[in-house]
């Protein structure tokens, strides 16, 4: 097979991996929040919960991740995650008890890591391998078709008045569909070290870590809010009842190519100034619902938040496999788990807001500040000096990731 043909399987693989571990696993709950709510009797309170606890079983994928430095572990683990996400989602038909519900969450948000961080790292080190670009672009793109192909299912499902349950349903079948090339595709490691030149880590300070891992945390705030509450958000605007679906599919079609866009900017202005840029349009699209609940004022918010949020995760991940190729999943670790921190606080913190107010506005307002305050982070990081990822040339010298 050729090398080229090759690539496109691996890159498929990354894809359909993102489109189980979390368009199913994680982003499908968004969209089902408000069905859950009617048919099921669950509240605001209670879905924010629901939500961070997936985001706490997220940040334990990611802890098992970091801490596991067998690649063949690590590839099995992928596939363990591939069929639990399936499982998570057929048992959610199951019952209505929302301790049963967290358990699942919370497992459904470690199979999540499956998709963003082992699998990010198998194909980062096959492309480094063979020697190609070592951008994740390509891959993260495949969160924003998860997030179109999950949306699509869900209106099709709620055309023929399909409940919560049936909805369920529907995205597990999806899930074994696109399970099926993410198993048989994700590159195997190799074990092989022969002929393998060492590859020199360029490491940021200790200093630039911590600030760059505030600011990370920052975006991973506003991310879980508006990922976690847009379409109950839409659902309960007086007007837009019946559209949360599709600013849902809006975000996904926003957010399918921005992370190619943002790689080529990345390429020309540096990572760090690319990362302002996507901060700043990220607290306009989060904001803008607060100030004005109008539908095209919607559809600005879920584009300018679609083009941006997965872009930042990409950035981000890129740039710490760039500061460490020897052992990319180790600083990509690091940060998630401040992003991941981030996700289990923003959507408790945002379900009291709305128990508290009877609005999601302050909310809006308080996630937006926290992004503020990232985006002042990372204009004080371009003062400080710190060693700029080097382009990954060489072949790695390591049996882990």
């Amino acid at each position: 097979m050729s090398i080229e043909l090759t690539k496109v399987r691996v890159y498929m693989a990354g894809i359909c991996s993102l489109i189980v571990t979390v368009g199913v696993a994680r982003f499908s709950y968004s969209l089902l929040l408000p069905v859950m709510q009617e048919g099921a009797g669950l509240t605001e309170l209670g879905g924010g919960w629901l939500a961070s606890t997936n985001f706490m079983g997220y940040m334990f994928g990611v802890l098992i991740a970091a801490s596991m430095h067998n690649l063949n572990y690590k590839y099995n683990l992928h596939r363990v995650y591939l069929v639990l996400s399936v499982v998570t989602s057929v048992a959610m038909v199951l019952t209505t008890d929302i301790t049963t519900w967290a358990i699942l969450r919370f497992l459904a948000g470690v199979c999540a890591s499956g998709g963003f961080i082992i699998a990010s790292g198998l194909i980062l080190k096959w492309l480094v391998k063979n020697n190609h670009r070592a951008e994740l672009g390509i891959h993260f793109a495949g969160a924003g078709l998860s997030i179109v192909i999950t949306s699509l299912l869900f209106e099709a499902m709620q055309s023929i008045s399909a409940d919560w349950q049936q909805q369920w349903l529907a995205l597990s079948v999806l899930a074994i569909v696109f399970a099926v090339p993410a198993w048989l595709w994700m590159p195997h490691p190799s074990t092989d070290s022969k002929n393998q030149e060492v590859i020199e880590d360029n490491p940021p300070s200790k200093t630039f870590k911590s600030l760059m891992m505030l600011a990370y945390f920052c975006a991973g705030y506003g991310y879980a809010v508006s990922s976690t509450f847009i379409v109950d958000i839409v659902e309960s605007t007086k007007g837009l009842q019946g559209q949360g679906g599709f600013v849902f599919l809006l975000i996904g079609l926003a957010a399918t190519p921005a992370v190619l866009v943002w790689d080529r900017i990345a390429r020309r202005f540096g990572y760090l100034r690319t990362l302002i840029a996507a901060y700043l349009l990220q607290i306009i699209g989060i904001i803008l619902p607060a100030f004005n609940d109008s539908l095209p004022t919607v559809i600005i918010s879920a584009v300018l938040f679609g083009g941006t949020f997965i872009a930042c995760v990409s950035l981000v991940l890129t740039m710490a496999g760039k500061f460490f190729p020897s052992d990319p999943a180790k600083f990509m670790g690091t940060m998630t788990l401040s992003y991941g921190a981030a996700q289990i606080i923003a959507p408790i913190c945002t379900g009291y807001i709305v128990k508290i107010y009877g609005s999601y506005d302050p909310g809006l307002y308080l996630s937006a500040a926290v992004v503020t305050m990232g985006t002042l982070l990372l204009y004080g990081l371009l003062n400080l000096k710190h060693p700029q990822p080097k382009p990954i040339t060489h072949k790695l010298s390591k049996n882990e990731i």
